[in-house]
């Protein structure tokens, strides 16, 4: 059934309702599952269920990258600084959020697009309007994976895995950060983000965004014209993969070293692997929600023991 959007939801909530698409190793969109269960990491699922997620980088009329450092109440990577805007297409939204292979072999990915309008205006009140669906380039696609350690721990339940489009627009926003999901926000030089990420400004960072920063930006950054206004740096055909860094690995499946390693088919990913064995349909698994422990004096989890097996059915529609 379709529905609207509505922002008047809190975190535990929208990882409630919102169905984040679940992906097979090639980008093919198999089913849909909650966001608890799309990034709970567990025994079961080392690192969690691969599933579709963008990231903006948003420029001003001077060059400068508005960067966002997310909300301490968000339940996974609070208070990390990072790109514009980094979220995920939905499943069930009227218009889809679903891109196809065909919308990706052609550039346009209007489902992500479509996400990254919408979730401009709930983190930072950038209205629609100011925003042309047509502006926005998409790059390419990288594949990664770090657990939440930083914030829950050496056995975090919580992280990502996640097949990130990228998206680069320029345009003249307003912007009214949701407190709820931004913390703080700036725009940037290229000079002033390196003074940032150094180690000494003793700044979190997500992993996805120094992934970014570190292989990517620099060239797509310094030739933002062309980078925005030709197919220079587009790269539609290949997926980018790659570990996290020794500081987000382990999490509550204890996962290490897989995508940059030579073992980086989908036998190398307990979830991957069983859905390869399901027919590249996603298994009807013990739900993991009900085992997470949130601590008293803080927002942060640990999972608990089993309490008896609960599963739900696949879901596998993707429109």
């Amino acid at each position: 059934m379709a529905r609207s959007w509505s922002g008047e939801l809190s975190q535990e909530e929208f990882m409630m309702r919102d169905e984040c698409l679940l992906l097979d190793l090639d980008d093919n969109v198999i089913g849909h599952s909650n966001k608890y269960e799309s990034h709970i990491f567990c025994p079961e699922r080392p690192r969690a269920k691969l599933h579709r997620a963008f990231s903006v980088f948003l420029f001003d009329e001077e060059g400068r990258l508005l960067l966002q450092q997310r909300a301490t109440e968000k339940i996974t990577f609070p208070n990390v600084w990072t790109n514009t805007c980094c979220s995920h297409p939905l499943f069930g939204f009227s218009p889809t959020e679903v891109d196809t292979p065909a919308d990706v072999a052609s550039g346009d990915t209007p489902g992500v697009k479509r996400a990254a309008i919408r979730k401009l205006a709930h983190e930072l009140g950038v209205d629609p309007a100011q925003i042309d669906i047509k502006q926005f380039k998409f790059l390419t696609r990288l594949h990664y994976w770090a657990a939440d350690v930083v914030t829950h721990g050496k056995a975090a339940p919580f992280g990502e895995h996640e097949m990130d489009y990228i998206l680069f627009i320029q345009a003249k926003v307003d912007v009214t950060a949701n407190p709820e999901e931004v913390r703080d926000h700036k725009y940037v030089t290229h000079d002033e983000l390196k003074r940032m990420m150094d180690p000494s400004a003793g700044l979190l960072w997500s992993p996805w965004f120094r992934i970014i920063a570190e292989r990517f930006l620099v060239d797509w950054w310094s030739d933002l014209s062309a980078t925005l206004t030709t197919d220079k740096h587009v790269d539609l055909k290949e997926i980018h993969r790659f570990d996290c860094t020794a500081e987000h690995m382990g999490g509550a499946g204890n996962a290490g070293p897989w995508l940059d390693t030579e073992a980086s088919g989908p036998e190398g990913d307990a979830w991957l692997a069983a859905v390869v064995q399901n027919g590249k349909v996603p298994i009807d698994a013990e739900e993991m929600k009900p085992r997470l422990v949130k601590a008293e004096d803080s927002n942060t989890y640990s999972l608990g023991p089993r309490v008896g097996h609960q599963t739900k059915k696949p879901r596998t529609e993707a429109q």
